[in-house]
């Protein structure tokens, strides 16, 4: 599922691409693709044309796109959704779900999903902030983030670590990569109790989780196969710096340790068995 660096990157190609261009249509292919906007496909479309895009923002792993009606569009990538930037003469995608088509003729945008487990939206009232996300927690290269709320939230939480990064109202953005990036760095096992760190320890983590997040970020993201790109249809290149997620038998780039694999919530976490020891008293998930 793409995490905070490969929906920023999309939000980065969508500001650039679809900001101050007015929606002329709006065709919903498969209803899956709105089924969150109750009113119905007909309802999202007839909302929508006429409508300016103003800016692209993004809380956590959703983008919002303001409308100078004050609405706005949420989206949400799921799985496999990609927002594409493409001339109106391109071939239709495979699994393309939505169509925008714009006053100036220029690229449309399109949004594919071959798994459908992501969508879009409106929210009524939504520019400045979707009442429908508002719930979740700013991410850690959020400006407005609070160090010093975060470490106190986190040393309260009675669960693993790695469940505490992974919770969206604690910490945005943050999934399976690179929690498990995040924690190699920090020597640290995901089952560790989250009320056992000391608060320098968890100052630290924070730094390892916004350093992976801002390396990733650089590269574009991180792509394994192609249902992640960007909105020109890139890949993303972070992979290719992994040092534990996805290396499971392959040696620690620290202590040389083969990777392991352990069950995780219905996943995978890999670490390190020397660098990060299991805590004495937890079962392997």
């Amino acid at each position: 599922m793409p995490e905070l660096p490969e929906v920023e990157t999309v939000r980065q190609g969508l500001a650039k691409w679809v900001t101050g261009r007015r929606i002329a249509t709006v065709e919903v292919r498969h209803p899956r693709a709105v089924r969150r906007h109750l009113a119905g496909d007909a309802h999202f479309a007839a909302v929508l044309a006429g409508r300016t895009v103003l800016d692209a923002h993004r809380r956590g792993k959703y983008l919002w796109l303001p409308l100078d009606s004050g609405d706005a569009v949420i989206g949400h990538l799921g799985m496999s959704g990609q927002l594409l930037v493409q001339p109106a003469t391109a071939p239709d995608e495979t699994h393309l779900r939505i169509r925008f088509g714009f006053d100036d003729d220029g690229p449309e945008l399109r949004f594919i999903d071959q798994r459908t487990f992501g969508g879009l939206s409106v929210s009524e009232g939504g520019a400045e902030l979707p009442a429908e996300i508002a719930h979740i927690a700013r991410d850690p290269i959020d400006p407005a983030f609070s160090d010093d709320d975060f470490v106190a939230a986190l040393r309260r939480k009675r669960t693993e670590i790695k469940r505490a990064l992974l919770d969206q109202t604690l910490i945005s953005g943050v999934g399976n990569i690179y929690a498990d990036e995040a924690l190699w760095r920090a020597k640290l096992h995901g089952a560790r109790p989250a009320d056992a760190l000391t608060g320098p320890a968890a100052r630290r983590l924070l730094g390892h989780v916004r350093d992976v997040l801002g390396e990733a970020l650089v590269q574009g993201g991180t792509s394994f196969d192609a249902l992640y790109v960007n909105v020109n249809g890139e890949s993303g290149y972070f992979d290719r710096s992994l040092n534990a997620y996805g290396r499971e038998g392959l040696p620690c780039n620290r202590c040389g340790s083969p990777i392991r694999r352990e069950s995780f919530m219905n996943r995978s976490s890999y670490s390190c068995p020397r660098c990060q020891p299991r805590p004495r008293g937890t079962a392997v998930g």
